[in-house]
């Protein structure tokens, strides 16, 4: 035996605190049990044929080779005129916008250059579950504040005592996933003020700003006064037009952090798919007409999974953007037994149980909360579906047993 296959190998430990994506892990457990998906966000329908053409017309026009690391030029101008128009940000495309390999990207290489090892990030709770392995990869503590149930709502006295020296960034999800809700402008207000006494930069995701119902108005943090300087507003086309897998996004910044995000993003993936940039442009493009379409199908579909909750009688949150729902499981009669699994926690086991028994794959709240404590009693739903797909999960959703 060589002197080699003795040794062991010794392996990095910044993995350890976190897990595989238990996101995706249920998508591979709706695959095989062949349940309706109401759990990764991914939509069942395709976008506008205009934008699905210009990618087909980009890729056969010999747009497949790489971009500048930071977006092409007209891509990056269409987006800086959307962030304009729709969020009230003025950005220099040349020196503002970076194009980035989807929303996820973004984050990762926003924490990565704006942050050293040991300083803290604060996070509200639930989170969004990618968040905190980019704060635990890049060395930084992630500091929670909960949101506050049944609203979801933050307490100014709680999020004030979170921000200290160390802190370096905040990150704020609106819409907000897993929970739907829309942060006002007072809440954002309270924020920014935070972020202006203690020098901290805010890291928002909007990736669902167009997603919103019963009147609810988006605010980007970054076009309030003071925040210009201090805020890295980050989006893409994944939700808003239906196309997930193109992993296309864009973090837009003042000049001074866009630099040191633009080195992350160079060398973490040199630069976003060069036809779904230019088919971008198109989508950033198309009418109003399509805006307005897309709200009201949204709202249609966010009928239905509630309608069906209702019927059966689970109780939820009911979102006022993006397109998830938080309910609660509490009072459903279920074999906890059958389920029974020492590395699970309930809302993972009642998971199991979705997908095999009732044949609809759903998400385990507790994966959206540090610790194994919060969210055990919850899981998420996805509503991005075509209205016979949320219409089959109704069907199946009558074969729970209520208390």
């Amino acid at each position: 035996m060589t002197s080699h296959q003795n040794s062991r190998y010794k392996i990095a430990t910044r993995t350890a605190p976190f897990q595989e994506s238990v996101i995706r892990e249920m998508t591979r457990l709706g695959d095989e049990t062949a349940s309706v998906n109401l759990s990764q966000g991914l939509p069942d329908f395709d976008s506008s044929l205009d934008v699905l053409e210009a990618a087909v017309k980009a890729i056969r026009n010999g747009d497949n080779q790489y971009t500048f690391p930071f977006g092409t030029p007209s891509f990056r101008e269409a987006v800086a005129a959307r962030c304009n128009r729709y969020n009230h940000i003025s950005a220099d495309p040349e020196a503002e916008v970076t194009i980035t390999c989807g929303v996820s990207e973004a984050i990762m290489s926003a924490i990565l250059a704006l942050t050293d090892p040991g300083d803290e990030a604060i996070i509200l709770e639930p989170w969004y579950e990618n968040y905190v392995p980019c704060c635990l990869m890049a060395g930084v503590r992630p500091r929670f504040v909960p949101l506050r149930e049944p609203g979801y709502t933050f307490d100014h006295d709680e999020l004030q005592a979170a921000f200290n020296d160390r802190t370096r960034l905040i990150l704020i999800n609106t819409p907000h996933n897993p929970t739907g809700r829309v942060f006002s402008h007072a809440e954002l207000s309270t924020i920014s003020r935070l972020c202006q006494t203690f020098d901290v930069i805010a890291v928002t995701d909007e990736i669902y700003d167009q997603i919103l119902y019963d009147g609810h108005n988006h605010v980007s943090i970054g076009s309030l006064e003071g925040m210009h300087d201090r805020t890295v507003t980050i989006s893409g086309l994944g939700k808003t037009y239906a196309v997930t897998g193109w992993r296309v996004g864009w973090a837009i910044a003042a000049q001074p952090l866009t630099a040191v995000i633009r080195k992350v993003h160079d060398y973490l993936t040199i630069c976003a798919p060069a036809p779904f940039q230019a088919a971008g442009i198109v989508a950033l493009g198309l009418p109003e007409a399509y805006y307005t379409d897309m709200g009201a199908q949204y709202a249609a579909r966010r009928t239905i999974l509630l309608d069906a909750l209702d019927a059966v009688g689970v109780p939820y949150c009911k979102p006022e953007g993006s397109y998830y729902v938080m309910a609660d499981f509490g009072n459903v009669e279920w074999d906890q037994g059958a389920y029974s699994n020492p590395d699970w926690t309930t809302d993972r086991a009642f998971a199991e149980y979705m997908a095999r028994e009732i044949g609809v794959a759903v998400v385990p709240g507790s994966s959206f909360y540090e610790g194994n404590d919060q969210g055990t009693s919850r899981v998420r739903f996805n509503f991005a579906k075509r209205e016979n797909t949320l219409r089959e999960a109704a069907k199946r959703f009558q074969r729970l047993r209520i208390r």
